[in-house]
């Protein structure tokens, strides 16, 4: 039953949606880069079924006067961790969400994770992290405005 209740709560995410959390703050004129870095995941391996825990960094330049209070960011990064997953499809179902409901300028999210899959079985390398990136928009477009969200990530 504990086992069960692990999963369940692992993968409950699966019966939400993120477009949801979207909901645009009104009468705002902010068209700088916003950055909300070191939200803290944890998913499951679809190929293993074991975790793997990180960071998420969402980053997103406003347009229209479109933005989202900073804790929905936080609550997709949430929703779609909380599935069997890939890293690198929940790197990019997070940007797709934001980019198609939002409609910002750009859109960036990078995922840091350690795999359990990697670090308790098979090549058992404890401390190795997997980095991906998804990348639309302005920050696609402009290297430099890519450059400065690196460089705010890594802080």
């Amino acid at each position: 039953e504990r086992v069960a209740d692990f999963y369940a709560e692992l993968t409950e995410g699966m019966w939400q949606d993120a477009a949801e959390q979207i909901v645009p703050l009104p009468g705002d004129t902010h068209d700088e880069m916003v950055l909300v870095k070191d939200i803290s995941i944890a998913s499951v391996c679809e190929h293993h079924l074991a975790p793997f825990v990180g960071k998420c960094h969402i980053a997103y330049i406003p347009k229209g006067g479109r933005i989202v209070g900073l804790s929905k960011l936080a609550r997709i990064a949430e929703i779609f961790s909380r599935r069997l997953q890939l890293q690198e499809r929940l790197t990019q179902e997070i940007a797709n969400t934001l980019f198609n409901e939002l409609q910002p300028v750009g859109v960036m999210v990078v995922i840091e994770a350690e795999h359990t899959c990697m670090t308790l079985r098979g090549v058992k390398k404890p401390g190795a992290v997997t980095i991906t990136s998804a990348v639309l928009g302005g920050f696609r477009k402009d290297p430099r405005t890519r450059s400065e969200a690196m460089a705010l990530i890594k802080g």
